[in-house]
């Protein structure tokens, strides 16, 4: 595939990825962006910047949490809006890919 494309596919999902994260668990940017980059080949140079518009956007909130091996880390959660938002971007994604796979399934 070529690179241009791959790089615009993980960028659509990027955030509903975030989201399906946080769902899960709360968690530290870091650990989200360890956690992409494993699954989907996304580096932390983009997690931080989306991290910072899902804050601005309410869909996650941040707290402190003390560490005995450093500073304390900020956190994130997600908030009402953002658990809405997640069902929402579930739903439509799940609708999307099924659409295009359907598509996909009859391409020769």
């Amino acid at each position: 595939m070529p690179e241009a494309i791959e790089i615009q596919l993980k960028k659509g999902a990027l955030e509903l990825c975030v989201l399906a994260l946080l769902s899960q668990h709360d968690s530290y940017a870091y650990e989200i962006a360890s956690r992409l980059s494993d699954s989907i080949g996304m580096g932390e140079g983009t997690i931080y910047p989306l991290m910072r518009r899902l804050q601005t956007d309410r869909l996650v909130e941040t707290y402190l949490v003390e560490s005995s091996s450093g500073p304390s880390r900020k956190y994130y959660r997600l908030t009402e809006v953002g658990k809405a938002s997640f069902t929402s971007q579930k739903s439509a994604w799940k609708s999307f890919s099924g659409a295009v796979q359907s598509i996909l399934g009859g391409a020769k």
